[in-house]
């Protein structure tokens, strides 16, 4: 599968998140940034090339965070898309710090929190964040305490929605007794999914589950060697096709800094898995 009539984000379907509505598949834009996720990658000019290409595909959910660069994502975003399309939504994530390529020390402080959602709302020239999400719980800061500075700033309207990320059953649980919860992120995907738990209750709620770390070195896996043959597909698209059959709160992102790769992985929504070959790639895992 590749570019042409059917490459589009439409194909997904659509979910609920608070009150966006949203393409189910998303993109993820840690990857255009540089290795390690550290300063600019190889090419901006490439890296805006494929954000303005995924608007183009129909994906009208676009994460990052912060620490993605640090700021390069961000800043790329709205070099590339600013002013934003009315139905683009943008997600964005505080509560790491970047002490070099690779590493990703957490700080989630209140105060670090405000702040770095100052330097989201300037990098990405908005006045509100539609949907900031606390990136990781901090084990030296009451969790409490973190989630309640982020309330705290969509009680002054900078922020719409609230998200969270790398959270238990027993976190989300104790978030939303403090406050609306419209998304999380967590890893996940065919071969790792220790967060099902965490997607059942997101089911349960009605809260879009964001996978990330969606595509991994799969080739091993006969099975799925063996359903993409079948459809004519690469193995990273099956597996996107997967996910999006496994949960209709499921919001894939994958990222990429190619638009050849962002075609293919869109290309992903078009692939339609019967009931038998996903429960039979759920039993290869």
């Amino acid at each position: 599968m590749g570019d042409g009539p059917d490459v589009t984000a439409e194909g997904s379907g659509t979910i609920e998140v608070g009150d966006l509505t949203v393409h189910r598949m998303g993109f993820g834009a840690m990857r255009i940034t540089g290795r390690g996720v550290w300063g600019d990658p190889p090419s901006r000019d490439e890296a805006k090339a494929v954000l303005r290409r995924v608007v183009e595909l129909g994906v009208d959910f676009i994460d990052t965070a912060d620490s993605y660069g640090p700021a390069v994502s961000e800043d790329l975003i709205a070099e590339a898309l600013h002013p934003y399309p009315e139905n683009l939504v943008i997600a964005t994530k505080g509560g790491l710090e970047r002490t070099g390529p690779g590493e990703w020390p957490s700080n989630a402080h209140p105060a670090h929190l405000k702040e770095a959602c100052e330097g989201s709302l300037r990098r990405l020239r908005l006045d509100q964040i539609p949907v900031y999400q606390l990136h990781r719980p901090d084990p030296q800061v009451p969790f409490e305490d973190s989630l309640g500075a982020i309330v705290e700033l969509a009680q002054q309207g900078k922020v719409r929605h609230i998200g969270l990320s790398n959270v238990t059953v027993e976190q989300l649980r104790a978030a939303r007794a403090m406050t609306p919860i419209v998304s999380v992120q967590n890893r996940y995907n065919v071969a790792d999914r220790r967060s099902d738990d965490v997607l059942d209750a997101c089911e349960r709620e009605g809260i879009a589950f964001l996978p990330y770390a969606p595509i991994l070195d799969l080739d091993r896996n006969r099975t799925l060697k063996r359903i993409a043959k079948q459809h004519r597909a690469d193995v990273r698209q099956v597996v996107l096709a997967w996910l999006l059959a496994r949960s209709p709160v499921m919001l894939p992102i994958p990222g990429t800094g190619s638009v050849a790769h962002l075609e293919d992985n869109v290309a992903a929504a078009a692939i339609q898995l019967a009931d038998d070959e996903v429960a039979a790639l759920s039993a290869a895992a």
